[in-house]
């Protein structure tokens, strides 16, 4: 979604700003806040799930946006954490009526946020998003309560298909696998091998000196036979 930073007038971004910054001071219980020092008017959200529900224990990633006509028109809402949830559409978007027509522009950010951490509590089947949850809620609450959970557990709790807790870093994810040329990739001796290695380069220099002494004790005793063979020839002259 493209910023709307151009589009509101100064005094708006202001007072955005000033809020934005309240609440990243001072954040509602159980919601964490994620500004963005590029876009004032996207702000991402942690919300902890509520205990006694089947969202306790996770956390959802959510986003609010600011229309080019807020505060007059209302933010919309969005969870980038998947949930099992009658007010929650398979997109994320939410359904809640201070995001709607309940929504006066003296309401404030932090009403909204806390409202949105209300309905994990006390969902409106009514409103329904999702018609299966909402269904579910209304007829058969534990399989809302099963199917709610098991989706808590896989995307809200740190799990391999997680998207929970605070936005993720560029860096984050699978990254490209490493090429011929990563010098960590070249082929060559491990670092396991480079003891090793020097152990038998050691060796080596071992082998050589022992060989170098072997060869030097070697022609010492050939000079002395020389000599002494030199010695008799002397001793027949006379």
């Amino acid at each position: 979604m493209n910023s709307n930073v151009e589009n509101l007038p100064p005094h708006v971004l202001r007072l955005v700003y000033k809020e934005v910054s309240a609440l990243a001071a001072d954040p509602p219980e159980g919601i964490k806040i994620y500004p963005s020092e590029e876009d004032i008017t996207e702000l991402h959200t942690a919300i902890e799930g509520p205990e006694g529900t089947p969202f306790a224990g996770g956390i959802f990633r959510m986003r609010l946006v600011l229309g080019k006509d807020f505060p007059a028109v209302p933010p919309k809402g969005y969870f980038l954490t998947k949930i099992f949830h009658p007010n929650v559409g398979h997109k994320g978007e939410i359904c809640v009526n201070v995001l709607k027509r309940d929504w006066k522009a003296e309401l404030g950010l932090r009403h909204v946020l806390l409202t949105i951490k209300c309905l994990l509590i006390h969902p409106n089947p009514e409103s329904a998003l999702n018609e299966e949850a909402g269904r579910l809620l209304l007829e058969d609450y534990a399989e809302y309560e099963s199917r709610a959970r098991l989706l808590t557990e896989i995307h809200a709790m740190g799990g391999p298909g997680s998207t929970s807790g605070a936005p993720q870093d560029p860096n984050d994810g699978p990254q490209p696998k490493k090429h011929a040329g990563d010098p960590t990739k070249r082929a060559g001796p491990s670092a396991a091998a480079v003891p090793a290695a020097l152990g038998n380069g050691a060796n080596g220099a071992s082998t050589l000196t022992s060989n170098s002494n072997n060869n030097s004790s070697s022609s010492t005793n050939n000079v002395a036979v020389k000599k002494k063979a030199d010695k008799k020839r002397a001793l027949r002259r006379l």
